[in-house]
């Protein structure tokens, strides 16, 4: 049954977020009550394997949290049903990922 599956992967995805959230929040108010700029962050940023890192395991745990939360929203709201809400979950879960990605590799890149 793929129901349990989903909500221990959400579960884990959120325990997955919530100290890359913290630890996110930290370091942009270090940057800010440092005075620096988009473009100092970026020039500290580029080729860090630790930023890129971090921030793709980050872009993972949002994408599967958000793709899960979504598919419930399709079935409860929306009626979605069957083949069209692994379709929908499935979708959602790979864009997210897809510009995640894209937006990680801009920045440390």
């Amino acid at each position: 049954m793929l129901g349990p599956r989903l909500f221990v992967a959400q579960r884990v995805s959120a325990a997955v977020m919530a100290p890359l959230v913290l630890g996110h929040l930290l370091v942009m108010i270090y940057a800010v009550q440092g005075g620096l700029d988009s473009a100092e962050i970026l020039a500290r940023t580029r080729g860090s394997l630790f930023w890129g890192t971090y921030y793709e395991l980050f872009v993972t745990a949002v994408a599967i949290h958000a793709a899960i939360g979504v598919r419930v929203i399709a079935y409860e709201w929306f009626k979605v049903k069957n083949r069209w809400l692994e379709v929908v979950t499935v979708m959602i879960g790979c864009v997210l990922f897809l510009s995640g990605t894209y937006a990680v590799y801009a920045v440390v890149a």
